[in-house]
């Protein structure tokens, strides 16, 4: 049985574990990885390693294919029984892989493609390119400017932690994260916290939009950086000054050794009749037959067969985008889309439930104010409306002193009364019992005249009170009004009405019988008694002591005549 070996396939967001056979070739081993992980887009994609010199390569997929030279000298060298066997190039194991336990992998996209959102189908393959695109970013292989830098970190929080929710995401929320390239934070004089708010105030931006949308807006403005899907190579030239070949998705670019963002040549693929290498030289033909090559050397034949091999599935990718899709893309396509408009619809539906689910807490949060301000006017009410009982309370107890006080004047003056008439009866007799009455009845006369005052005070503290109780009466009644208003529907304020209007009665002519409650006191009818009563009384003290004065006054002319 063919020993085993343990390999470890390293995803942007997972780590995948198989177990090998020594024949696994790496076709079979990027096949498993691609149907675990579920991808179909498998034209962007490699397996790379770091070989035996510390080198990132990829793995190859397919046999190379032998020249019939090199057949014949196999088949010439071998005995007839291995003559059939083929070479092991692209075995798993017969690759220059650095020998580890596990054998360590790592699953990245090879090729880039020209159009992200042209492009790209499957969520997946989304996925996987953005996380790739934003390591690059964050870690600078990729140069971004610090502008966009946090616009795409406001993309990246999007497509994280969804819509930006000031109830949850207070400040701080983000200190763990990675947002910005080292390099942009240490070139602006800000703190963690003014370049959190930054990229917050562009997260608030982009509320409602799904995490999907939100990768693919991230990669549309990366995909315009000058170092997005580069794959750089040191070169020299005839002169033997230092350069960079950059191979992309649209051609091969030429940099100065100091300068990585702006080409000095370019070669498009359109214009590329045929690229070759000898050894350590690498040959770039033109279309145009009158231009001269384009001749560099690499540092290794090694290094000259990377490129080639970039520059050849750049190549095809690119020839592939300018026919009609396959059948299978198609198929693809179609099925994406779908996934997308119902994974849309179901957003939308969600989105209407958040909606109503914002507009109830809304309405909610209306009541509750609502029932608040209720429960603070009916506490002001039921305030106003102890008070005007109070004032009721202390009228009705100085009606009662005023009475009682109106009681005893007319008490005494019944009294007064009778000593007068005693005293005009009294004609025969003696001067000492008369002076003594008429003594007695002076005496009588002041406790009149101050009962008197103090009638007339209490009387005009009582007008007083009165009009203060008026006014309580009133504001009681506006608060039992106001009260009733908060707790209860208006409906039953209204006054009865015909609700069964008919405009063809005869003239118009209606009547309603209204109902009559006999068992009613009509608090008019006795305030109308006891103010009658009030002025006579008042009224009689008025006279009371000009009665008495005349009284006396008569008496004295009678009793020295």
């Amino acid at each position: 049985m063919p020993k085993s070996m343990n390999v470890r396939v390293t995803t942007m967001d997972a780590e995948l574990e198989f177990a090998i056979q020594q024949t696994t070739t790496g076709k079979q081993l990027f096949d498993q990885v691609v149907k675990t992980i579920g991808l179909r887009e498998v034209w962007f994609f490699g397996l790379q390693y770091t070989d035996s010199k510390g080198d990132l390569t990829w793995i190859k997929l397919y046999k190379k294919p032998d020249s019939v030279i090199k057949k014949l000298k196999r088949r010439l060298s071998k005995p007839p029984s291995d003559s059939e066997d083929e070479s092991d190039d692209d075995l798993v194991m017969g690759q220059d892989v650095k020998k580890e336990n596990p054998l360590q992998f790592k699953f990245r996209a090879k090729f880039y493609p020209e159009d992200v959102q042209e492009e790209i189908i499957q969520d997946i393959t989304l996925r996987l390119f953005y996380l790739q695109v934003k390591n690059a970013i964050l870690s600078d292989e990729i140069y971004c400017p610090p502008e966009t830098s946090v616009l795409l970190a406001s993309y990246a929080v999007q497509a994280r932690h969804g819509d930006f929710d000031k109830s949850k995401h207070s400040a701080g929320f983000l200190a763990n994260d990675r947002l910005l390239p080292q390099r942009v934070m240490d070139q602006h004089k800000m703190s963690r916290e003014e370049w959190d708010q930054s990229v917050t105030t562009w997260w608030n931006e982009h509320k409602g939009m799904l995490r999907e949308d939100a990768m693919m807006e991230y990669l549309k403005i990366a995909q315009d950086l000058e170092m997005y899907g580069v794959n750089y190579f040191e070169i020299r030239n005839k002169k033997n000054t230092e350069l960079w070949l950059g191979v992309d998705a649209l051609g091969l670019n030429i940099y100065e050794k100091d300068d990585k963002l702006t080409p000095k040549i370019g070669f498009p693929w359109s214009e590329i009749r045929n690229i070759s290498f000898s050894d350590r030289k690498f040959i770039i033909k033109p279309i145009d037959k009158k231009a001269p090559d384009f001749v560099f050397f690499a540092s290794r034949v090694r290094i000259n067969k990377r490129i080639l091999a970039l520059c050849m599935g750049n190549h095809e990718l690119y020839m592939r985008r300018r026919k009609p899709d396959t059948i299978d893309v198609q198929q693809m396509k179609a099925q994406s889309r779908e996934e997308r408009m119902a994974k849309q619809q179901q957003r939308e539906k969600l989105q209407m439930e958040i909606a109503a689910r914002e507009r109830a807490e809304r309405k909610q949060q209306e009541y509750e104010d609502k029932l608040r301000t209720m429960q603070e006017e009916m506490e002001k009410r039921q305030s106003e409306l102890t008070e005007a009982q109070e004032m009721i309370r202390r009228l009705e107890e100085q009606l009662r002193q005023l009475q009682e006080a109106k009681d005893q004047l007319e008490k005494r003056q019944n009294e007064l009364q009778a000593m007068m008439i005693r005293l005009e009866e009294s004609k025969e007799m003696e001067a000492a019992e008369r002076a003594k009455l008429e003594e007695e009845i002076m005496m009588k006369q002041e406790e009149v005249s101050r009962i008197q005052t103090e009638v007339e005070v209490k009387d005009e503290e009582t007008r007083r009170l009165q009009q203060e109780v008026e006014d309580a009466r009133q504001r009681q009644e506006e608060a039992k009004l106001a009260l009733l208003a908060v707790t209860t529907t208006p409906q039953h304020h209204h006054v009865a009405e015909n609700d069964d209007e008919n405009d063809e009665i005869p003239n118009g002519d209606v009547s309603r019988d209204l109902g009559t409650h006999e068992g009613i006191i009509d608090p008019v009818e006795d305030r109308r008694t006891l103010a009658e009563r009030n002025e006579r009384l008042h009224s009689q003290l008025k006279v009371c002591p000009d009665d008495i004065n005349t009284f006396f006054e008569e008496n004295r002319r009678e009793m020295w005549t």
